[in-house]
């Protein structure tokens, strides 16, 4: 009896020293960040940027790997079924605390299956339109769209995205009707604005900077509650004539849960460092996004707040995916 007590006690105390030895020798070999998005958004863009500093600061290759569909929900699902071993990693936008809101069942769950990492930026999207729509400014959209119900089209990274619901929100606060054309991510459907599919797109800063300064779209106004830099003539959609509309926008970090807080430490160490980086902050500053950092107690106070804002927001506007 007493044999196979301490058989028990030596297997749980090997147990407890993995995990340490395991976040000691880490990263021993490449690590991947899944982007639950296609490639060219916002959140593709930031990752990117961000994996190559901090792999080069860990001695590690980063790789990022998009794994788009479902509102971000098959890349999530995805890192929380991962082994919590700091090679499976995920950087996601506010969809991670929007599909909570809007859907009866997740395939995991969105505090319990996670382990926060640090907030990475803070940012808004854009409201631009095809160069042929006539209805130039948000005042000119609203009587446009109360005047052909169902006529005017906007596009978005998909179903049950940010992007969406910032288009459903326009549409509940401003009283009016458009129709919600869905991609399958920011780059689809900014082409799909370009090539003239939609007449109307909520995107990134990111996404279509480019695009505006180009002149192959316009730009009507941005969601969040100042001007964007990079567009400074470029009212808020609130100021435009939708007083209170304010849709914000953020990039967050997360690992599997149980990951191994010294993982986590320095995982959020190395991104903090990478975006106090001059030409980080300088590429992120033209892109629209202003770099965070947080701490992973930080973060995941952040998220449960922006789960119980978007639950509100869309049982007020009525909105459901399933």
């Amino acid at each position: 009896m007493y044999a196979r007590y301490s058989i028990l006690a030596m297997v749980a105390a090997a147990g407890a020293l993995a995990v340490p030895a395991l976040a000691q020798h880490w990263p021993a070999r490449p690590i991947r960040i899944i982007v639950p998005f296609a490639p060219g958004g916002g959140v593709d863009t930031v990752t990117r940027l961000l994996a190559q500093k901090m792999g080069d600061a860990l001695g590690a290759q980063i790789v990022t790997e998009n794994r788009a569909g479902g509102g971000g929900m098959i890349g999530a699902e995805l890192v929380a079924k991962a082994a919590p071993d700091g090679y499976t990693l995920l950087t996601s936008a506010p969809e991670f605390s929007v599909n909570p809101a809007l859907r009866a069942k997740l395939p995991y769950d969105p505090l319990a299956d996670f382990a926060f990492v640090s907030q990475l930026t803070s940012g808004q999207f854009l409201l631009a339109r095809h160069p042929s729509v006539p209805a130039a400014s948000v005042q000119a959209l609203i009587a446009l769209a109360k005047a052909r119900p169902d006529r005017l089209t906007y596009g978005s990274s998909g179903a049950g995205g940010i992007n969406h619901l910032a288009g459903e929100l326009f549409r509940s606060m401003a009283g009016m009707q458009w129709v919600h054309v869905p991609f399958k991510g920011a780059g689809p459907a900014t082409v799909a604005l370009m090539g003239g599919e939609v007449d109307y797109i909520f995107s990134s800063t990111t996404a279509l900077l480019g695009p505006v300064q180009a002149g192959r779209i316009r730009a009507v106004a941005v969601t969040g509650s100042k001007r964007f830099q990079s567009l400074p003539d470029v009212p808020t959609i609130a100021e435009a004539g939708l007083p209170g509309y304010e849709v914000s926008g953020w990039y967050g970090f997360y690992a599997p849960a149980r990951t191994p807080a010294e993982i986590i430490r320095r995982l959020q160490a190395e991104a903090a460092r990478a975006l106090s980086l001059t030409d980080v902050k300088d590429k992120l500053a033209v892109a629209g996004n202003e770099p965070i950092g947080s701490s992973p107690e930080a973060f995941a106070a952040f998220v449960r707040t922006e789960i119980a804002k978007w639950t509100k927001v869309v049982k007020e506007t009525g909105m459901r995916i399933d």
